[in-house]
């Protein structure tokens, strides 16, 4: 029998994501269908909110139900620390370790000449503009420990040092090649505590 055209364009859109291609989207499916009150139904409900509600902050590039983000607005939060991340993953990461209490801003990639991504292509004038910024002291370069990675920190060092605000680095010890949003945090606080200039 074959199968229905709803199911298999669910199992099509599935197998797109990272970490699933067509046997693990099909397993997932047909796990949802079997449950599809206790997981289905939620998760539908969950995607439609998703889809409608959530915006980029303006100012930092999160992703959040508000413009500004939480993060942005929150008064507490040091405006005198930008922490320079890749993508929102990076983001959440250094959130989810509890380390860090200053403000972000997220690149939203990295420099790579075989994927032509340029300079232009990420918010790095943004960076800049708020870097230059009144009160703002430390930027702290938190890319992944990736070629790219590195790049992308190099040339933004060298685009900050005309702000004069601190560019620090995470420190060593980021597996070479690993990204942020696979380490524990244990890792992650050590390699915030334990930043240097770059």
């Amino acid at each position: 029998m074959a199968v229905p055209n709803d199911v298999d364009r669910l199992i099509q859109l599935l197998a797109r994501l990272p970490g699933l291609g067509p046997r693990s989207a099909r397993r997932a499916v047909l796990h949802l269908i079997r449950r599809r009150e206790t997981l289905l139904a939620p998760l539908t409900r969950a995607l439609g909110d998703v889809a409608s509600n959530i915006r980029t902050c303006s100012t930092c590039g999160n992703l959040d139900t508000t413009d500004p983000c939480a993060i942005c607005a929150d008064p507490v939060r040091d405006t005198a620390q930008l922490c320079v991340v890749e993508g929102v993953a990076d983001l959440w990461a250094i959130e989810r370790s509890g380390a860090y209490k200053g403000r972000y801003h997220v690149l939203g990639g990295v420099l790579s000449a075989l994927d032509g991504v340029r300079p232009a292509d990420l918010a790095i004038d943004g960076l800049v503009g708020r870097a230059s910024q009144p009160g703002v002291r430390e930027a702290i370069l938190a890319t992944n420990a990736t070629v790219e990675g590195q790049t992308t920190a190099h040339y933004v060092a060298e685009r900050l040092a005309a702000t004069g605000v601190a560019v620090t680095r995470l420190a060593h010890g980021l597996p070479v090649g690993g990204e942020l949003d696979y380490l524990d945090d244990g890792t992650l606080m050590a390699a915030l505590s334990a930043r240097r200039p770059a």
